[in-house]
C-alpha cells in the first residue's frame, strides 16, 4: 500500500476516534456504561457478520494468534472502552483531550520494548513534540465542565474529576498495547478479519454486565437522538476506526503510526468545543498546534526510511 494512503487511514481513524471519544459525554448520561458498551459492539458485530469467515488463503490461526486476539479486543475494546466511557462521565472532554495526547509517547516505548522496532530520531521529536504539548496544558487550569453540568451535578463531577483522568490514564495504556499488539497480528491476518474477531471477543465480554444493566432500563426514556448517536459511536468504535488503523498498521511501523494518536485529543477537543460547548484557552491551543506539529515532523518524506517489518 502506499504509504500516503496509509497516512490517510491513520489519521481518520484516530480523528475518529477523537469525535466518539468526546461524543460519549451525551451517550454515559442517556445510558448506563455497560449497556453502552454492549449496544456497541452487538451493533457493530451485526454491521460486520461477513467478515468473520475464514478467507480460503488465510493460514489457521496459531495459539499465540488467538491471545494476540483476545488480549487485543480485552485491552483495546473491552478494558478501553469501559475505562473511557467512566472516566469521560467523570470529567471534561478537553481534559480527556490532555491526558491522551500522552499516547503517542506510550506507543513508541512498547513498541521499543516489545517489537524491537527502532524509533528513529525524528519520531521520538514527534513525541517530545506530545509531551511538549501535554506540559503546555498541564499550565493551564481551563478544565470547565459542560454548561448543563450545574449544582450538584457540577459539585460531583469536581470531585471524581480526578478519578476520571485516573481511568484515562489507563485507556491511553490500553490504546497503547492496541497499536502495538495490532502490529503482530496484521502479519497473520486482513484488517477485516481482525476488526471483526476481537468485537466478537468484545461482545462476549461485555454481554454479561450489558443484560445485567438492560433487565429493567427503561428503554422508551432514551432520545431519538441518542439513539442515532448511539449508531454512529458502535460503527465508528467497533468498525471504521479499527478496520482504517489496521489497513495503516500493515505498512506504517507501529511507533511511527503511533504518533497519529495525537489526532486522537486534538479531534475530542475541537467537538468538545464545537459539539458540547467546551472552552479552549490561548495555552491549549498552542499545545495542540505543537502536537499537529509533531505528526507533520513523523510523516516528511527522509532518506533512508526503514521498511516496515
Amino acid at each position: 500500500m502506499n504509504r500516503i494512503v496509509a497516512y490517510a487511514c491513520l489519521a481518520l481513524s484516530m480523528s475518529l476516534v477523537g469525535s466518539y471519544v468526546a461524543l460519549s459525554k451525551p451517550l454515559v448520561a442517556a445510558l448506563p456504561v455497560f449497556l453502552l458498551a454492549w449496544l456497541r459492539f452487538g451493533i457493530g458485530g451485526l454491521s460486520m457478520m461477513h467478515w468473520l469467515k475464514k478467507p480460503a488463503l488465510e493460514i489457521p490461526m496459531s495459539g499465540q494468534t488467538r491471545r494476540l486476539l483476545f488480549l487485543e479486543s480485552f485491552l483495546g475494546n473491552f478494558l478501553f472502552t469501559i475505562c473511557m466511557l467512566f472516566g469521560m462521565s467523570m470529567t471534561s472532554a478537553v481534559a480527556a483531550g490532555v491526558i491522551m495526547a500522552s499516547i503517542p509517547a506510550a506507543v513508541a516505548v512498547m513498541s521499543w520494548l516489545f517489537l524491537r522496532e527502532r524509533v528513529n530520531p525524528r519520531v521520538w521529536g514527534a513525541v517530545a513534540c506530545g509531551v511538549i504539548g501535554i506540559g503546555l496544558v498541564s499550565l493551564s487550569k481551563n478544565e470547565l465542565l459542560m454548561p448543563v453540568d450545574t449544582g450538584l451535578t457540577a459539585n460531583f463531577v469536581s470531585k471524581t474529576s480526578w478519578l476520571g483522568n485516573l481511568l484515562l490514564l489507563v485507556a491511553v495504556l490500553c490504546e497503547a498495547s492496541y497499536a502495538v499488539i495490532g502490529k503482530k497480528l496484521t502479519g497473520v491476518l486482513s484488517p477485516k478479519r481482525i476488526t471483526a474477531l476481537i468485537n466478537l471477543w468484545g461482545f462476549a465480554l461485555i454481554t454479561p454486565l450489558g443484560l445485567w444493566m438492560a433487565w429493567g432500563f427503561d428503554f422508551a426514556h432514551v432520545a431519538p437522538s441518542a439513539w442515532l448517536l448511539l449508531l454512529f459511536y458502535s460503527l465508528a468504535a467497533s468498525v471504521w476506526t479499527v478496520w482504517l488503523w489496521m489497513t495503516g498498521l500493515k505498512t506504517i511501523p507501529a511507533n511511527q503510526a503511533g504518533v497519529f494518536t495525537v489526532l486522537l485529543p486534538v479531534s475530542a477537543a475541537a467537538v468538545g468545543v464545537i459539539a458540547l460547548g467546551e472552552t479552549l484557552n490561548g495555552t491549549q491551543v498552542g499545545a495542540f498546534a505543537i502536537a499537529l506539529t509533531g505528526v507533520v515532523l513523523a510523516t516528511l518524506p527522509q532518506r533512508g526510511l526503514e521498511k516496515p517489518e
